[in-house]
């Protein structure tokens, strides 16, 4: 846009020189200096021109003082724009025009300066882009700001994720993006139906033991009265099973209490109430049950599986044991559990059956085998070990079972 500006006044000098350049008495085309514009004669004013008749020397105006401007030989009509070095190193658009006055072929080039132009131009040039960068960098922040609000929800629901994974809460809020809210409400309809099928099979489990009990009781008292005999013992033999069956099945309901489905384990909250419902199963001893210390942060394992593994070792452990039963758990890259009693022991030819895989110990060995196969099956859930061999200290039965932690 300059430097259509700055052509325009070009073509307007080039047409004002043709009209201050006349024949002389001699018949020859030559410049009229009343005509020009003073500027040209003023030494690299920033406006020259060169001009020549024909074949004839080029007059140059006397504002190039000792430049020489070089001319083309245009014929009439033709027309020739181009940037060119001039005086003091001045950039300059020079425009060269072949004209044909009083049967004379003319060649006239005019030129200015157009460095002030160009430095406005770089000057321009700098501060938009400035003023671009900058408002490129505020658009930044605020598309910054507007995705970080937008993502800060999504960021909610991936914290309430951990927090169901943890197991301190039971579902995910549903203030989400809209995108994400179907996402979210069928999590937690799967939750809910998750949880009222674990409630449901509690409940059933617990029903179902009660229900046994009444049959049992009256099977229990029709054997009573019959005579004594080999058939007799059988029956009761196989009705005091089903009876220990029914008995273990409803502790296990009692043990496993209430939760959230996948809610992690935490000791030192879960262990007293388990302790005080096992010394209420035992109301006939005056047991003590010590715990060490326990760690104090929920860890990585699912309550429910952590309520029964615990609830049948401490409970086959209190059935035994004379006043004692000690419990210890330690934390590192496994958890530990150690539980203790002062009771009668195994027998050494006992404890290697005890370790085996697939053995119902529960159907070989009475009393400690009370839920040892439930035991094993949380264990070989988690990968873990479970060992069994004499307390030094108390004399009794000793429980070893290490699980890994999930980091």
């Amino acid at each position: 846009m300059g430097e259509s500006y700055v052509l325009t006044r070009i073509e307007h000098d080039a047409e004002s020189l043709l009209a201050a350049i006349a024949v002389n008495k001699r018949g020859m085309l030559v410049a009229r200096p009343s005509r020009i514009a003073s500027v040209y004669r003023q030494p690299r004013s920033g406006h020259y021109y060169v001009f020549a008749v024909g074949d004839g020397p080029p007059v140059t105006s006397r504002s190039l003082w000792d430049f020489q401007l070089e001319l083309k030989r245009l014929k009439p009509g033709e027309r020739q724009l181009e940037h060119i070095r001039g005086p003091a190193d001045q950039s300059l658009l020079l425009l060269t025009q072949g004209f044909s006055k009083r049967g004379q072929d003319l060649v006239i080039a005019v030129a200015e300066d157009i460095s002030p132009m160009e430095a406005d131009i770089t000057r321009y040039q700098l501060w938009s882009g400035l003023a671009l960068f900058a408002l490129l960098g505020l658009l930044l922040i605020l598309q910054h700001r507007l995705v970080s609000r937008i993502f800060g929800h999504l960021e909610q629901v991936r914290e309430e994720v951990r927090s169901v994974a943890r197991g301190d809460v039971g579902r995910l809020s549903e203030d989400a993006p809209s995108e994400v809210v179907p996402l979210v409400r069928e999590v937690n309809r799967l939750l809910e139906l998750l949880g009222k099928r674990m409630e449901r099979s509690r409940h059933a489990l617990g029903n179902l033991a009660h229900a046994i009990k009444t049959p049992l009781n009256l099977l229990g008292q029709a054997l009573d009265e019959l005579p004594p005999g080999q058939p007799r013992t059988s029956m009761q033999g196989h009705t005091e099973q089903i009876r220990q069956l029914t008995e273990r099945e409803l502790r296990r309901s009692r043990l496993s209490g209430a939760g959230s489905p996948g809610q992690r384990f935490d000791a030192a909250a879960e262990l007293p109430a388990l302790v005080q419902a096992l010394t209420r199963m035992h109301p006939g001893k005056d047991l003590r049950v010590n715990t060490g210390p326990l760690p104090g942060i929920p860890l990585p394992l699912d309550r429910e599986d952590m309520l029964e593994l615990l609830g049948n070792l401490l409970d086959n452990a209190c059935k035994w044991a004379r006043s004692t039963v000690r419990l210890g758990i330690e934390q590192g890259e496994s958890l530990r559990i150690v539980i203790e009693d002062d009771g009668p022991g195994v027998d050494d030819a006992l404890l290697e059956q005890l370790t085996e895989r697939g053995v119902r110990v529960d159907e070989q060995v009475a009393g400690h085998g009370l839920g040892l196969a439930i035991v094993k099956d949380v264990v070989q859930l988690y990968t873990g070990t479970l060992a069994f061999d004499r307390s030094s200290s108390l004399g009794g039965l000793r429980v070893v079972v290490n699980l890994p932690l999930a980091e």
